[in-house]
Formats: structure tokens, C-alpha cells, sequence
């Protein structure tokens, strides 16, 4: 008996000692471009310190901590960042499922359908934001036929200058650029239930959208929970999109936690509050994926 147990745990180690080292590349490439700048990153927010790193750092504690928690324009774009999570998640869950459902069919073409809403994905966010700000700007394409409609009387919507407006115009790029990502997601999940339940369901007397209520969204429910979960951590780390099109204007509208720490950063050049209030983002979006997936939990989700 000893001989064929030791025999299996060599092959044991061996098998693990190779899987270790297929991992060794990715595992120093993440050490050096995540794991690394996020621990310099939390020494640097208990200290004082600009760009030029040859400085000695001065720790000084929770100074930087306790100046976030009196800084007003923290808040602000705290709230900011807030509402952009609770005007882009839901629509883009809700929108990215409906359109899994819709194209969840065998029919001539529908590659071509699916690859045409994934489109979005592929585009490049510089592209996507340079072709919005067209669309969005006082004679751009929106505003052109509008005026076309409704003719001479009809003044210019200032959808980048407006500030009741600009935010939900940043969101509607975000929501262009998420739905094709996360619709593959579910169709992935779609995929994988069973024809006979929907056919049992019919039987059943369940038909049309019922049978989706039925059976297609408690099968669904960890996609759900997926979905929700990246697409809010997403939505919290917004950037790109602002920077490109309103660099957090107009009035401070869409001045989210990412662009006030790159602000910080870049433009104020104070580099160690930057990093504090990079942490605060950090464990914000922890405790919102706990809190989710605590949910998930209690219901049976996962």
C-alpha cells in the first residue's frame, strides 16, 4: 500500500510544481503592474510626496485621511460617481438580458445580428467618445435633425454644456459601448438551459415572456449577479469617457472619483492625496461587490 501512495504523491508534487510554474510569468507580470503599484500606492497615502520620487518620503499618517474626510469636492464627486452607477447599471443588466432573449434564436442571420450589437465592444473608447461629442455638439447630427423637425424656432440642445444634461449624455456612451459585452454573457447563460424546461413550461400553460419569468430568469440569476457585480465596478472607475468628452464639466457635472483623482494627481500634483482618495475608491468598490454578493447569497444565487 505505502508504495503506490508514495507514488501518487510524487506524481502529486510533480503535476503541482509544473502548474506552478506555467503560472510563474503571469503571476511576475501582475506582481509588477498591479500587485506592486497598489502597495506603493497605500505607503504613499500615509505620507507626502509629489512626482519627483527621489524625494525622501515624510510620513505623516492619517493627515491625508483626515483631509478626505473634509474635503467637500470628495463628496461631490463621490455622489457623482454614485449616480453614475445607478443610471448605468440597471439599463445596461436589464437592457444586455432582453437583448441575450431576443437573440437567443436559430434563425437565417442571426451571426450577423449578434455581431453587429457586439460591434460597439470593439471600438475604440477615443473613437466612441470623438463620435459622440459630433452627435452631442450645438450643430452635430442630433441637434441638425431636430432643428430639421421642428425648423427655425428650434434652439440648440447643449448636451455637453448643459449640466442637468452632460451626465446622462456620458452615460448613454457607456450604455452603447457595455450592452454587446454583457448580452454575450447572458447568451452564454441562455444557452445553457435545457429546450425540454421551456417546452415543459408550455405544457404548463406558461408562454410568451412568461416562461422567461419562470424559468429563464431563476436559472439566471448568478449571470445576473455577474453582470451587476463588473458592470458597477466598471461604472464606479469611469474615466475615459469624461476625459474625453467634458473633462469633468460642464460646472463640475460629471467630475467623477477617477478624474478628481486624476486631477489630483496631474494637475494639482499632489500624488499622495491622489493615492487616498485612490484607496477610498478602492474600498468603496470592495464593499459594494461584498454587499452584492452577500445578497446573491441570501437568495441562493450562487
Amino acid at each position: 500500500m505505502a508504495g503506490p501512495l508514495i507514488r501518487e504523491s510524487r506524481l502529486f508534487r510533480r503535476n503541482t510544481l509544473t502548474a506552478w510554474m506555467f503560472l510563474l510569468p503571469a503571476l511576475l507580470l501582475l506582481s509588477l503592474s498591479v500587485l506592486l503599484p497598489a502597495l506603493m500606492a497605500l505607503v504613499m497615502s500615509f505620507t507626502q510626496t509629489g512626482l519627483d520620487v527621489t524625494e525622501p518620503l515624510v510620513f505623516i499618517g492619517l493627515a491625508n485621511f483626515r483631509r478626505l474626510l473634509g474635503d467637500p469636492m470628495f463628496l461631490r464627486v463621490l455622489i457623482t460617481t454614485l449616480i453614475y452607477l445607478v443610471g448605468v447599471v440597471p439599463p445596461i443588466v436589464l437592457g444586455s438580458l432582453v437583448l441575450a432573449v431576443l437573440l437567443n434564436r436559430s434563425l437565417p442571420g442571426i451571426h450577423v445580428l449578434r455581431g453587429a450589437f457586439y460591434t460597439p465592444v470593439l471600438v475604440s473608447i477615443v473613437v466612441a467618445a470623438i463620435a459622440f461629442r459630433w452627435l452631442y455638439a450645438e450643430n452635430g447630427l442630433i441637434n441638425g435633425w431636430f432643428s430639421v423637425l421642428l425648423g427655425s424656432e428650434f434652439s440648440p440642445i447643449g448636451f455637453l454644456t448643459n449640466p442637468l444634461l452632460a451626465l446622462p449624455a456620458v452615460m448613454l456612451v457607456t450604455l452603447w459601448k457595455g450592452l454587446g459585452y454583457y448580452m454575450v454573457i447572458f447568451l452564454a447563460g441562455l444557452q445553457s438551459i435545457p429546450g425540454e424546461l421551456y417546452e415543459a413550461a408550455e405544457l404548463d400553460g406558461s408562454e410568451g415572456w412568461h416562461k422567461h419569468l419562470d424559468i429563464t430568469l431563476p436559472l439566471l440569476r448568478p449571470y445576473v449577479t455577474l453582470v451587476a457585480v463588473v458592470s458597477s465596478i466598471a461604472a464606479t472607475k469611469v474615466f475615459e469617457e469624461v476625459f474625453l468628452m467634458t473633462q469633468g464639466g460642464p460646472a463640475e457635472s460629471t467630475r467623477t472619483v477617477v478624474y478628481y483623482v486624476y486631477e489630483q494627481a496631474f494637475a494639482e500634483l499632489e500624488i499622495s492625496y491622489a493615492c487616498t482618495v485612490g484607496l477610498a475608491l478602492f474600498l468603496l468598490v470592495m464593499l459594494l461587490t461584498a454587499v452584492r454578493l452577500t445578497f446573491a447569497g441570501d437568495q441562493g444565487l450562487l
